[in-house]
């Protein structure tokens, strides 16, 4: 196989990589939120209920989970589905898993905030919803910039997991191609690959923290 071809076939599986990643943070980002609201509820059941769920997606292997993903349908409701909920699934147990770590950030900057805040609002006359998402929100995403990206780049190397579920991304090929050819230059493409990923992750919300640092 010429470097040529070898390059076209990583860059599908990074294709799909790409795929993952941003469907799995545009959907975990709101969902942790939604979390976060309820394990700091005054309701007993929903915080405990959250506070469980977060406690198992944290304390279990995300590739376990995506195998449960897949195969409770079946052998739990008895529904079979196509080839094509294998995508899906990956999703749906990234979604999860990511969900559970950003409530658990998005709560630590919400707690951070004094309550101070809350209360001159609340004199300013502010309803609880404006308070939060014209108050309170731009202070915490300034907050959790750096815990997000932390966790925003270990996403990037996680979706290597997807093997699990015989999607084809990039790692999966790059095994492939090395085991066909008995040499690991498609191994070390790949992590180059991953590098400018995680490189390119890194300036984006560097450059979102700058812009946020107004008051510095």
């Amino acid at each position: 196989m010429d470097v040529i071809t070898m390059l076209k076939q990583l860059a599908e599986g990074m294709i799909v990589t790409g795929q993952i990643f941003f469907l799995t943070l545009l959907f975990s980002l709101p969902l942790g939120l939604i979390i976060a609201f309820g394990r700091m509820s005054k309701n007993g059941l929903i915080r405990t209920v959250s506070k469980i769920y977060i406690s198992i997606m944290r304390g279990t292997p995300l590739m376990l989970q995506l195998i449960v993903v897949y195969f409770a349908p079946y052998y739990v409701f008895g529904v079979r589905f196509g080839s094509g909920y294998r995508m899906v699934a990956v999703i749906l147990g990234f979604v999860l898993n990511y969900a559970a770590y950003f409530a658990e950030i998005y709560r630590a900057g919400i707690q951070a905030i004094p309550v101070g805040q809350h209360e001159a609002a609340q004199v300013l006359g502010f309803s609880k919803g404006q308070t939060f998402f014209r108050i309170i929100l731009p202070q915490v995403i300034k907050r959790i910039l750096p815990p997000v990206t932390n966790e925003v780049i270990t996403l990037v190397k996680d979706t290597s997991l997807a093997f699990v579920l015989t999607v084809a991304e990039m790692f999966t090929l790059a095994k492939q191609i090395a085991a066909a050819q008995t040499t690991v230059i498609p191994l070390m493409v790949a992590g180059l690959f991953y590098y400018i990923f995680n490189l390119l992750v890194a300036f984006v919300m560097e450059l979102i923290e700058k812009k946020l640092g107004y008051y510095r």
